[in-house]
């Protein structure tokens, strides 16, 4: 196996960022590649600041790199068929294909045997009111490709339904007790680790903490590491994966997966040997997997918009790590930074 030093990653905000901080920690160079701002590029070795579409940049790129990988899903096509030609990509472009569209996602996880909230295609308006009849109320309505931390959602409730103007996916609403989310990683030999099942809050749509132990009994968290698993080997998954579940009385139904490192997995920065970062690098390096064990009992914050001003008190609180990410202005729902506050 060819000797891997520089990581190109696709996208330069915080995730890439914590990646090229880990893999410095082990040697490793990461070369960003992103079209805008980047606070990657405080930490990592190079940055190129170009197009998806400049054809000219993107083989750059690539000739200065061992293998490329992606700290977000929504790459264009064009962009990764060109640098799929020229360099490995980890994870595989079929974990892309599967996470970019909504409803291709759904029918994967059902097709492997998966359960998820019942959905239907919603390819145009004249679709809604068929999906609706079929589904039920209430229920939600999201976009198939480019939604993220609530973003492209619309809630169907006992009103006109609204359409969004763009092909999207009706799902069931599910009544759940609690979301939870595994992290977990698979290398180049197939091997899996797995981090303990975190549980999740939002507000908004967004995360606002996950905390470690989930407090769900053990059969739940075995069985959303199984599932985890099941997905990434199905996927001949390289890299680390976040999975979202929810926990119902009839079971765990898995709400999206993300191929890549995960705002849920954050708190294994403070709680776990090998954080989900450098577990990501060792994966798409082909180096050998962290065991993922915790010891340290978690709650990680995002801090967003306006929560950046709280960070001197945080500083000041014990057993508590901070992460900020070197974004410029503070707007509403924009994550800044979290904080991992160890509880045990």
């Amino acid at each position: 196996m060819t000797e891997i030093r520089t990581i190109g990653i696709l996208g330069g905000g915080q995730l890439g960022r914590m990646l090229s901080a880990a893999a410095s920690r082990l040697g490793l160079r990461c070369h960003i590649y992103e079209p805008g701002a980047a606070p990657a590029g405080d930490v990592a070795w190079r940055v190129t600041t170009a197009p998806y579409e400049d054809e000219a940049a993107l083989r750059a790129f690539a000739d200065s790199v061992d293998v490329i990988t992606y700290e977000f899903e929504n790459v264009p096509t064009s962009a990764l068929d060109l640098l799929e030609s020229l360099r490995p990509i980890r994870p595989g472009r079929r974990a892309l294909a599967v996470s970019q569209d909504r409803l291709t996602e759904k029918t994967f996880l059902t097709e492997i045997g998966l359960t998820v909230a019942p959905f239907a295609d919603v390819p145009d308006r004249d679709a809604l009111d068929a999906a609706i009849a079929r589904i039920g109320r209430p229920s939600i309505l999201k976009t198939c490709r480019m939604g993220y931390d609530g973003k492209g959602q619309v809630r169907i409730g006992d009103g006109p339904a609204n359409w969004t103007g763009a092909p999207s996916v009706l799902e069931g609403f599910v009544t759940f007790t609690a979301e939870i989310s595994v992290i977990i990683a698979r290398g180049t030999d197939g091997k899996v680790a797995a981090y303990d099942p975190g549980l999740n809050v939002h507000e908004g749509g967004i995360l606002r903490t996950t905390t470690i132990p989930c407090g769900q009994p053990a059969r739940v968290t075995t069985d959303a590491v199984l599932i985890a698993a099941r997905i990434a080997n199905a996927l001949d998954y390289v890299g680390v994966m976040g999975v979202e579940l929810f926990v119902t009385l009839d079971g765990l139904i898995v709400n999206e997966i993300a191929p890549r490192v995960h705002n849920s997995g954050h708190w294994t920065q403070a709680g776990c040997a090998v954080d989900q970062f450098e577990q990501h690098i060792r994966a798409v390096a082909g180096l050998p997997l962290g065991d993922g064990k915790r010891h340290a009992d978690v709650v990680m914050e995002n801090l967003i918009g306006d929560d950046i001003d709280r960070v001197p008190a945080l500083l000041a609180q014990p057993r508590t790590q901070i992460h900020l990410y070197g974004k410029g202005e503070a707007r509403p729902g924009r994550k800044m930074g979290h904080a991992n506050r160890i509880t045990g």
